[in-house]
């Protein structure tokens, strides 16, 4: 298996402390978050490492090079047009050739162990797919995500609205009491992703949605599986967030 990471975003919420550098290149207990992922990913066995960079390419280039200071192969590719999480695993197409992949963006922590355990829920059946969930209490600020009794996805939602849980609730997907579950960005697919990603249009918001394209699998018919992340997961999105992370066990 190969891994894909999604490192091109500025990190507009991190204000100053991203007018230089990117956000996956932010500093945690003294080492780039980009780098404690690469080095979770290598534990999980995975060696070959495609990064897409875009704002501040030459900083993330410049560190990590070929990868062999970390006992990888790294490539890259630049995500020149910021339009969507949709479009932008498409520059490691080449890369990922015929084998599954894991993707992951830059910015989200997670213990080591979590990626293996992805790999082993993954090989379980014969899925075209696999996509990682927190259980979340604000339904709003991301996917939500439904599963059938055997934990393969059946529906995903990007960042609903108000209105549209509420329908949510009447048409029975979102039951009193039961878990809603958060996308949590790191997914494993087979390159038959690739097909459904070329066929996206631009969401309501104007970016190309990976989410869309997974839909698009589900209602083809391709299995997805879906994995709770046990422990910590962390999106670092904003200064407090990555500040609280200098004392956390990493």
């Amino acid at each position: 298996m190969k891994a894909v990471v999604l490192a091109a975003g500025k990190g507009t919420r991190m204000r100053e402390l991203t007018q230089e550098i990117p956000k996956p290149m932010l500093k945690v207990q003294g080492r780039p978050i980009l780098e404690h992922i690469l080095n979770g990913i290598k534990d999980a066995g995975i060696r070959e490492v495609f990064i897409v960079t875009g704002f501040r390419a030459d900083v993330v280039e410049g560190y990590f090079g070929d990868g062999s200071r970390w006992g990888l192969t790294i490539q890259y590719g630049r995500q020149v047009v910021q339009d969507g999480t949709g479009k932008a695993p498409e520059l490691a197409k080449a890369f990922v050739g015929s084998d599954d992949f894991l993707l992951t963006y830059g910015d989200i922590l997670v213990r080591p162990e979590t990626y293996k355990d992805m790999m082993k829920r993954y090989a379980e059946a014969a899925f075209s797919g696999l996509i990682t969930v927190t259980g979340s209490q604000d339904v709003t600020q991301g996917g939500l995500n439904f599963f059938d009794e055997s934990f393969c996805l059946r529906r995903l939602v990007e960042k609903p609205s108000l209105a549209e849980v509420e329908q949510l609730k009447k048409d029975g997907w979102l039951k009193p009491g039961s878990t809603a579950w958060y996308n949590a960005g790191i997914y494993i697919f087979k390159p038959v992703v690739y097909e459904f990603t070329e066929r996206l249009q631009k969401s309501p918001r104007g970016e190309y949605e990976l989410t869309d394209a997974i839909n698009a699998l589900v209602d083809a018919g391709h299995r997805i599986a879906g994995m709770q992340i046990a422990g910590r997961w962390v999106d670092v999105r904003d200064p407090e967030v990555l500040a609280s992370l200098e004392t956390d066990d990493l």
